[in-house]
């Protein structure tokens, strides 16, 4: 088995609704995304997934979130968008079509260089 992974950026705003502290006010973070996939067959060139390909899948889901105010999009609909969430609804949107046998494996969304939260289906 191949585990690729690609890392991207982004910036949005959120609030954690109901956190009894200062997550609860509006404030911002440059969030790290990093997209694990894996798969067994490589393609005619030795290739699970082009790192270009996913890259740019990735960044397609990411500018959906980019320049945001996170709690007003509907993917957050009745839930805080939390790291956690944020993670869990990544990988839903990047799972549908990668091609070959490539599957994603887990997505980790960094809220903070110290803080970060890895969602999987295992």
């Amino acid at each position: 088995m191949y585990l690729l992974t690609v890392k991207e950026d982004f910036d949005a705003a959120h609030r954690v609704v109901g956190y009894p502290g200062k997550c609860d006010k509006l404030h911002g973070h440059c969030w790290t995304v990093e997209v694990s996939v894996t798969g067994n067959q490589l393609d005619e060139l030795g290739m699970v997934v082009d790192f270009k390909y996913l890259k740019a899948k990735v960044r397609d889901v990411l500018n959906i979130y980019d320049h945001r105010y996170l709690n007003e999009l509907p993917d957050f609909s009745g839930k805080n968008p939390t790291a956690e969430n944020i993670a869990s609804v990544i990988y839903h949107r990047i799972a549908d079509g990668l091609g070959n046998d490539a599957a994603v494996k887990q997505v980790t969304v960094w809220e903070s260089p110290g803080s970060s939260v890895t969602y999987s289906e295992e």
